[in-house]
């Protein structure tokens, strides 16, 4: 069976490379198709059954030519044979309108139903992967992935099943009639066909040698349209418009090239495949006469021979124009292919709940590629307590943090949370137990409310106003066109810095996790409303584990424990107090900041 041949590709496999070009683009559609399989394999009956209904028609030609030609020769031709003629056209045309009807259906709700399934099970797949698939995989690749290539694979798998495959199956079925009819037009009609499948295997040669740079080109053409756009904003301030707009005209053209070539490539072998068809014509169009002059044929036999040769090929030359359309398709499978063979985290995971929320971190590195950014660290935060990491730019606070909550995976030694490794939870059931503000604050396009729930989808309206109004941001919300109904835009560009950060602490704070992450989550608050937001914090954060990234002193000094970072080692711990008696970072740290609250400005100058 097609399934005994192919081995899955998301098991860690490929298919085998063995069998014909088309044979191995249907085997690999029937397994990326998944649970659609059987109503693309329905379809493809379908249409293949209303190929038969299409050939009836020679049937009718034949009982016509047959009674034309009695006339001819003297006698009448019997009036049954206009009703049966009739009768065979009305049932070939009913044949056709259902078996299409049926093959059009289940090709439509198939194709489309199997293009959902994959953006789901896609999503998944990016729901669990590491943190660095995302840093080491442009943003343009997975878009166009799930939006172009898969909108590529609707539209087009189906067809191609049906107009390469069934194109050729069409045509053996005529030259195997051919071939009981009159044995020697049908081997030349035969060895037409043998003719043109070895050029359409040579297209297909083409096609696997030029469709992955058009594949690349459009995916280059998505990410420097995003780049361009996104970037908006920094292109204008520094007056790089023209600049920047060059590498969009440089995409734009290799995506124009990719397509000529690929489409120069395939003309030469289009037209060299349409040739084929044209000289098996021409011979069953010279010999069939022959036979008739010699007398091996009937005058009839000759004229259904003549008509049959135009038939026989109709639907395998839709094949070779839609050639290149395939080669595409088989380069959109590569394509997806390596989206579905995204890294998971879950792959030896389980759905655990730890014994309690201790976190212990033992003899730990990490590093993107070959740098190393985080060296041997050991620390432990306790159920309960709070421990703020503070150091410079670039010493690896946030990494730390984002491996605890395993958005990636450790290269050495060990965190664990309740006794257990990060590594036997599952993404989800590890995840359940953070609530995190990062320091880049995103938020979705919809409502205001909307993006708070997101922290507890079955929240009440009261509830979120509750969180709002401790995390310092209700009364701007009602001061927002249609308050908690305010939609807000894509990456919610409608709103300040400070406010962000604010609906993402409430967030945060209506999610209610055992474990607090704090990325920064002060930095863009205005003065006058941190200290109600710190005491916000606190009060509903007593009795959990909170693990806070800072530079602000009032946020840093109530920790239980701070861990000074610097060049990826831990240099310092303590608390406040222990710190500042030691001559090192933290005191440094505290002194700059004090002397930076310290500054005002007079007459233009800074003054300490």
């Amino acid at each position: 069976s097609i399934q005994g041949i192919v081995e899955s590709p998301y098991a860690g496999q490929r298919y085998r490379r063995g069998g014909g070009v088309m044979i191995r683009l249907f085997q690999r559609l029937l397994l990326f198709s998944g649970l659609q399989k059987k109503r693309l394999i329905r379809s493809f009956l379908a249409y293949l059954v209303s190929s038969f209904f299409e050939m009836i028609p020679i049937m009718a030609i034949l009982t016509v030519l047959t009674g034309i030609l009695k006339q001819l020769s003297g006698d009448v031709m019997p009036e049954s044979t206009i009703w049966i003629s009739l009768g065979i056209m009305i049932v070939s045309i009913a044949g056709r309108i259902v078996f299409v009807d049926l093959s059009a259906n289940a090709r439509t709700l198939g194709s489309f139903a199997f293009g959902s399934e994959k953006r789901m099970e896609i999503g998944e797949r990016l729901k669990r992967a590491p943190m660095g698939y995302f840093n080491e995989n442009r943003l343009g690749d997975i878009t166009a992935a799930v939006t172009t290539t898969l909108g590529d694979l609707e539209q087009q798998s189906v067809t191609i099943m049906e107009n390469v495959a069934g194109g050729f199956i069409h045509a053996i079925v005529i030259g195997v009639w051919l071939m009981i009819y009159e044995w020697r037009i049908g081997l030349i009609s035969l060895a037409g066909l043998a003719v043109a499948l070895l050029v359409y295997s040579l297209i297909g040669k083409v096609g696997r040698k030029h469709a992955p740079r058009r594949q690349a080109a459009q995916a280059g053409l998505v990410t420097a349209v995003l780049e361009y756009v996104q970037g908006m904003g920094v292109v204008k301030a520094f007056g790089l418009a023209e600049r920047t707009g060059k590498a969009v005209d440089t995409a734009i053209e290799e995506s124009k090239e990719a397509n000529i070539v690929l489409e120069k490539a395939f003309s030469k072998m289009t037209a060299l495949y349409q040739t084929v068809f044209k000289l098996a014509r021409a011979a069953i169009l010279v010999f069939a006469p022959y036979l008739l002059a010699g007398g091996s044929i009937t005058p009839e036999k000759c004229l259904l021979l003549l008509v049959s040769s135009f038939m026989i090929y109709a639907a395998v030359e839709v094949a070779g124009s839609m050639s290149s359309v395939a080669r595409a398709v088989e380069a959109s499978l590569d394509r997806l292919d390596n989206i579905m063979d995204i890294p998971s985290l879950d792959e030896n995971g389980a759905d655990l709940v730890p014994e309690n929320f201790n976190i212990e971190v033992k003899n730990m590195s990490f590093g993107y590629g070959e740098k190393e950014v985080l060296h041997q660290i050991s620390l432990s935060v306790p159920q309960g307590s709070s421990c703020a990491i503070v150091g410079p730019s670039g010493s690896g606070k946030t990494t730390l943090v984002g491996l605890i909550a395993r958005f990636w995976d450790v290269k050495e030694g060990q965190i664990t949370l309740g006794g257990r490794d990060v590594r036997e939870y599952t993404s989800g059931s590890l995840l359940k137990n953070f609530a995190i503000v990062f320091q880049n604050v995103y938020l979705f396009e919809d409502t205001v409310e909307n993006n708070i729930r997101f922290g507890r989808p079955d929240a009440s309206e009261d509830e979120i106003i509750a969180v709002a109004k401790k995390a310092c941001c209700h009364d701007f919300i009602m001061a927002l066109p249609d308050g908690y109904q305010t939609t807000i835009g894509e990456g919610s560009s409608s709103l300040s810095g400070g406010e962000k950060q604010r609906i993402s602490i409430a967030r945060a704070i209506l999610k209610d996790a055992p474990i607090v992450i704090l990325d920064e989550a002060t930095a863009s608050v205005d003065p006058e409303n941190e200290q109600e937001l710190q005491k916000a914090i606190r009060e509903l954060t007593k009795g959990k584990t909170i693990l806070m990234i800072a530079h602000r002193l009032s946020t840093v000094r109530t920790a239980d424990q701070i861990i000074v970072l610097e060049n990826g080692r831990i240099v310092q711990r303590g608390n406040h107090e222990e710190l500042m008696r030691e001559d090192g970072l933290y005191r440094r740290f505290v002194g700059m900041r004090s002397r930076a609250i310290g500054w005002t400005l007079k007459g233009g100058k800074a003054y300490g």
